[in-house]
């Protein structure tokens, strides 16, 4: 049996002001597809300035929004070599 290593690249880059953090995450998949989502972070007015949390949370949001799609477009593949209807875990 052959084993095959497959790796996948992930950027994440930030963009932040005093009271709003966005992040763009991208994944290349081995096959040369790339998928791209976005995540925020607001900052409270009141709360301490904290650049690291905001990028924790809008990375985290736009990770999570890319999980999403990765999820859709395995189940997308599945239904197109099957025939049938998959139902994707969320």
């Amino acid at each position: 049996m052959m084993e095959t290593t497959v790796g996948w690249h992930i950027e994440l880059e930030f963009e932040e002001d005093t009271h709003r953090t966005r992040a763009a995450a991208m994944v290349r998949l081995s096959d040369g597809t790339e998928m791209r989502a976005h995540g925020y972070a607001s900052r409270h007015p009141s709360d301490a300035e904290q650049p690291r949390v905001g990028e924790e949370i809008a990375g985290a949001r736009a990770l999570n929004e890319l999980a999403m799609k990765l999820l859709t477009k395995a189940h997308d593949e599945i239904d197109e070599a099957s025939g049938r209807t998959s139902y994707p875990l969320t």
